[in-house]
């Protein structure tokens, strides 16, 4: 079987580097969908502005080459980036078939430019898309379900500051997407450390911090 895109992503977030690690983790990041001129018609999305939510289905076009995608046990986050356990356990990027999926929320279907616009997107700028389905509650959500080391393992988010002076470089919309992002403590279980600099690409401009203990630091922007 050979799939090809049927859309692009287009984010304010240019690489992969301070992305949530779920969708829905940062809801005031914004996105758009933008058809590949093949499927760029009206008819292609006839119906989609009745639903809310979407799911996509995409390319992890930002893994390294030569990842190992024949491994079958990964090192999730959450559980510290050091116990493993299988792939098909796991919502790792590195898998046997690079495809992720995300559900997002719908903000705009503008079906004569074959763009709709999406809030809690966890995809780079850039990313391939190579379907579009929509969501539906009544099959789609299992809100009793268990899930694994996610309901024994707690995520702890970070308390972001902002230096007064940094954070009149950007309007109020933008800082809350930029604190939802490093709210999730983008940083490499193995480099969780402090003291070191980190760096995620937003709307082009490098904001870089530094994490002491349960406290994030933005320390300036590039």
């Amino acid at each position: 079987m050979e799939i090809k895109p049927i859309a692009i992503f287009r984010s304010p977030v240019g690489g992969k580097f301070g992305l949530p690690r779920q969708s829905g983790l940062a809801p005031s990041l914004k996105g758009k969908v933008v058809l590949e001129p093949g499927w760029r018609s009206p008819e292609a999305l006839r119906g989609l502005e009745d639903f809310e939510y979407v799911w996509l289905i995409w390319g992890f076009s930002l893994n390294r080459e030569g990842a190992a995608r024949d491994s079958l046990t990964v090192r999730p986050p959450r559980l510290g980036g050091n116990e493993r356990i299988g792939v098909f356990a796991s919502r790792s990027p590195y898998r046997p078939n690079p495809l992720g999926l995300s559900s997002v929320r719908i903000e705009k279907v503008d079906a004569a430019a074959g763009v709709i616009e999406v809030s809690g997107a966890d995809l780079a700028d850039g990313t391939p898309i190579y379907d579009i389905k929509p969501y539906v509650a009544y099959s789609d959500s299992h809100p009793e379900a268990r899930c694994g080391f996610v309901d024994t393992t707690a995520w702890k988010e970070l308390d972001v500051e902002w230096p007064e002076g940094l954070a009149s470089g950007f309007g109020p919309e933008d800082r809350e997407v930029i604190t939802e992002l490093l709210r999730q403590d983008p940083r490499p279980k193995y480099q969780s450390g402090s003291g070191r600099v980190y760096g995620i690409i937003y709307k082009g401009r490098d904001v870089r911090f530094t994490v002491d203990g349960p406290v994030l630091r933005i320390t300036e922007v590039e």
